[in-house]
């Protein structure tokens, strides 16, 4: 049987970070495997080897600690390469985007959580801190980079070109409702650029 982080092990306690990874791993194993309502913080704790009152400290609901699990295990995945290349990056960042919320172990969730985040303000602060606001920030950086390097106008509105790139993404997948998958996405970043140069 597994201890809690706050029972005796060896020499002592584990140590925090060590703690939190556990728990991030296991929240990120039952939002993947079952959906965000698997996440309690029972359930994540039993699996984690944590304590309860660990996980009321550090998150404040399991949908804050489900947000922050999907972040953990889709940062990898949704990396922004930076070649010097913008619209070969710019496709691949998307196109590897499109592969996650189309595959059925993280589109669910994904779309649970975006879904849940409309009625639950504390869901929906954890979204934003944890990956809307992150991930919309690496997006601006590429985009700023290819800026200093020319390849975009210095008067290119950023926010709106990540509006216009991922925004398709997103109104495709919750609005539409259709596969996402059959997005051209090499189609809808030359559009974008082509406005922006």
């Amino acid at each position: 049987m597994s201890q809690p982080e706050d029972a005796p092990r060896g020499r002592g306690r584990r140590p925090a970070a060590e703690v939190r990874d556990g728990v991030l791993t296991a929240a990120s194993r039952l939002l993947l495997a079952e959906g965000m309502s698997a996440v309690t913080f029972e359930r994540v704790a039993k699996a984690a080897g944590a304590s309860k009152t660990t996980l009321y400290k550090w998150w404040p609901s399991p949908g804050a600690l489900a947000a922050e699990a999907f972040f953990t295990t889709s940062e990898l995945d949704l990396e922004f390469p930076d070649t010097g290349n913008l619209h070969a990056d710019l496709v691949a960042q998307l196109t590897a985007f499109v592969r996650l919320a189309s595959h059925p172990s993280t589109g669910k969730p994904l779309t649970e959580l975006i879904g849940t985040a409309q009625i639950d303000p504390v869901l929906a602060r954890a979204w934003t801190d944890t990956y809307s606001h992150p991930r919309r920030e690496l997006a601006r950086q590429r985009l700023h980079s290819a800026q200093r390097d020319g390849e975009l106008h210095a008067d290119a509105d950023l926010d709106i070109m990540v509006d216009q790139l991922w925004g398709a993404c997103y109104h495709r997948l919750l609005i539409l409702k259709v596969p996402l998958d059959e997005l051209n996405v090499d189609r809808l970043v030359t559009y974008a650029l082509r406005g922006a140069q």
